[in-house]
């Protein structure tokens, strides 16, 4: 596990795909989430009182935060919002649902907010820079499955026999950049590069 940084307050690692990271730090507390199967930075605070800081900030929406994410077919606009509710899915407790801002059904859902742009294009794919502004529970997968446009190689929201890139393992998401003020009072940037496993898949034909 490559660290990132490291103070008496936080731990910032480079999470490779496939880790549970309570398994690695299991005294330690997770800031945030990142699915199992998604790499790159991940906040660790090391006592209370740096959990509180810290969360304080991603719930007031303080954080900026960057992933890469490759998704199937062609997005047409160059950028674009994707804003909804999220909850739990009834059909399926392991997944999460898209539901619409309006409505009867809207009552006790959580608002999800996306934002993206496109990276480069692909003849059956789209590489995005992908900034979520809220951080919901699979937020990212489950908005761009709603869209149409799936993350790659994602077998929970992906599309019954969606093409996938030769070689991939797991879902293309990485989480590439995080910027957030320190319980020491400094703000600071952390970066991830996209991982081998991802790289290895692009340019696709």
């Amino acid at each position: 596990m490559k660290v990132i940084y490291e103070d008496n307050n936080v731990l910032v690692v480079d999470k490779p795909a496939g880790v549970v990271i309570t398994d690695i730090y299991p005294d330690l507390s997770k800031v945030h989430r990142l699915d199992k199967d998604t790499s790159g930075v991940l906040l660790i605070a090391k006592n209370e009182k740096a959990l509180i800081f810290l969360q304080k900030q991603f719930k007031n929406r303080k954080v900026e935060k960057k992933y890469i994410a490759l998704v199937i077919g062609n997005i047409k606009s160059n950028q674009g919002k994707i804003e909804t509710l999220i909850a739990r899915s009834k059909k399926d407790g392991k997944k999460q649902k898209v539901y619409l801002l309006a409505g009867p059904k809207a009552q006790g859902k959580r608002e999800a907010i996306t934002e993206y742009k496109i990276k480069e294009r692909f003849r059956n794919y789209t590489l995005l820079e992908v900034f979520p502004k809220t951080g919901r529970k699979h937020q990212i997968r489950c908005h761009f499955s709603y869209l149409g446009h799936p993350i790659a190689g994602d077998k929970m929201y992906g599309f019954k026999n969606q093409a996938c890139p030769k070689g991939l393992k797991r879902q293309f998401l990485h989480a590439s950049y995080i910027k957030i003020k320190l319980p020491n009072g400094k703000d600071k940037e952390f970066k991830s590069e996209l991982p081998d496993d991802l790289k290895l898949c692009l340019p696709i034909n």
